[in-house]
């Protein structure tokens, strides 16, 4: 498995822009290209899935374990030319102050050589340091190379070259000139995801030529192919249910929907789901004859005016959760399935199957790793009485609770809705700002189909029935 880490000394280093253009640039001369990212992020993933062609999968240490992060690369890395790491902030950030679940930690772990890339405005001879000391910090660690980014001129890059030349034994792998055409588009919660960029194939074929302009794409191949070489066992491939057995879920995947993690949505097949995508933005029912639900994150406040436009849509759900569609919603689906939705002075209606009012705020509300226990709430029975691990990012605040709401989650670290709980339980609906993955001891996608299975054999046939007769009307 040819593979390599591309880190950085610091978060906003480039590393994205890097690894988008390596991605771009080796798909284009043919290679198939496996693209992973490090931590929880939705976003990145994204981006280095179109770049590359190919789904691109998370690997957290923080929520997998080490057998977990080693089965699900082998996987997915074992049919490739090449897998690129994403790395996230820094080469040895990370909560743990042993460094545990920091990127070197994972580079360690999957013997990934390291690709550091160094946002150079303003060094000279500093940068000798700067490298030597990460060399120094875990002689663990092999960095393989250094690209330069965002270069002042040649001029610039001939004093960094020379510098790193003399007093380290590093190779500068490439230099890239400050350049405003390669800044993927940011807004206010980060970088814009690839589903809502208007012209993402191009701005990726973009930052992909000129990476391999400025690259020396042979050289970091070569990095890649000097991994040694690693000995772990593929994540196994649950056999699906029964026909008789397998579910119909719907799944909300659309510009506004569009956080999901590839092996969560691979787990639900797996467990015996059929998904079937539909856009709550333009389509004016859900698709037929379904047994469940699954709304998960995005950004439904920049789509507010379009979602309460979609009467037709909002109503078929609220009448499905009421009739008791086993539903799931996360963050976004969360806001979606509330009664309004407040952003910058503009109030628009939501589903209001859940019985509060979300409303963005300036700063976060809710960002980091969460720890949750189900309470004598949660719906789904194989997660009752478990603690579990998750994340959350959400400026929103979720108000006008009843004060009889259930909530599947106490939350130990986090914020969730109030600090103290997470996760709405009305009917059949579980909407939670948490993000779970199928990893971490969870297992959610098996657990939610199970429980859909289960809804559907005690007789929500009939609510099928229901539902498709009100679309109708």
């Amino acid at each position: 498995m040819n593979r390599l880490l591309v880190s950085a000394a610091h978060k906003s280093s480039g590393k994205t822009t890097v690894s988008l253009g390596l991605c771009a640039a080796f798909a284009a001369r043919g290679m198939a290209v496996q693209p992973f990212k490090k931590g929880p992020d939705y976003i990145d993933p994204m981006w280095l899935a179109r770049a590359s062609g190919r789904a691109c999968y998370n690997l957290d240490p923080y929520l997998m374990t080490p057998e977990q992060i080693g089965a699900l690369f082998a996987r997915h890395a074992g049919g490739a030319d090449l897998s690129i790491v994403e790395g996230n902030k820094g080469l040895y950030d990370g909560l743990a102050l042993d460094g545990s679940n920091s990127n070197a930690a994972l580079a360690q772990l999957l013997g990934l050589p390291v690709l550091l890339v160094i946002d150079a405005r303003g060094m000279t001879r500093g940068i000798a340091p700067l490298i030597l000391g990460y060399q120094a910090f875990d002689r663990n660690i092999r960095i393989g190379g250094v690209i330069l980014n965002r270069l002042g001129g040649s001029r610039h890059e001939a004093k960094l070259r020379a510098v790193i030349e003399h007093y380290t034994d590093v190779p500068v792998l490439g230099a890239i000139a400050e350049d405003s055409d390669l800044a993927v588009a940011e807004r206010h919660l980060g970088l814009m995801p690839s589903n809502e960029h208007a012209d993402a194939t191009r701005q990726i074929a973009l930052i992909g030529e000129r990476v391999a302009a400025q690259v020396d794409l042979n050289r970091v191949r070569a990095l890649a192919v000097s991994a040694p070489a690693l000995n772990l066992s593929p994540a196994t491939i649950t056999p699906t249910a029964s026909p008789a057995a397998r579910v119909r879920i719907a799944l909300a995947q659309d510009r506004a929907f569009g956080f999901y993690y590839p092996d969560d949505l691979q787990a639900l097949r797996d467990a015996g789901a059929e998904l079937l995508p539909f856009d709550t933005l333009q389509d004016p029912a859900l698709p037929e004859s379904i047994d469940g639900l699954f709304i998960g994150g995005g950004f439904p406040e920049l789509f507010m005016h379009e979602l309460q436009a979609n009467t037709a849509l909002r109503t078929a759900i609220a009448s499905a959760i009421v009739d008791g569609l086993p539903t799931y919603a996360e963050c976004g689906g969360l806001m979606y399935l509330a009664r309004s939705l407040r952003w910058r002075d503009e109030q628009c209606d939501m589903v209001g199957a859940v019985a509060g009012d979300a409303t963005l705020h300036d700063k976060p509300v809710g960002r980091g790793y969460v720890h949750l226990s189900a309470s004598e709430h949660m719906p789904w029975s194989g997660l009752q009485g478990r603690h579990v691990r998750g994340h959350e990012f959400h400026y929103s605040s979720l108000d006008g609770l009843p004060a009889e709401t259930r909530y599947a989650w106490r939350v130990t670290r986090g914020h969730g809705i109030d600090g103290r709980h997470d996760g709405v339980v009305q009917d059949n609906l579980l909407a939670t700002y948490a993000h779970l993955r199928s990893v971490a001891g969870t297992d959610w996608a098996r657990h939610f189909v199970d429980f859909v299975r289960a809804r559907r054999q005690r007789g929500a046939g009939s609510i099928r029935t229901v539902n498709t007769e009100r679309l109708a009307a």
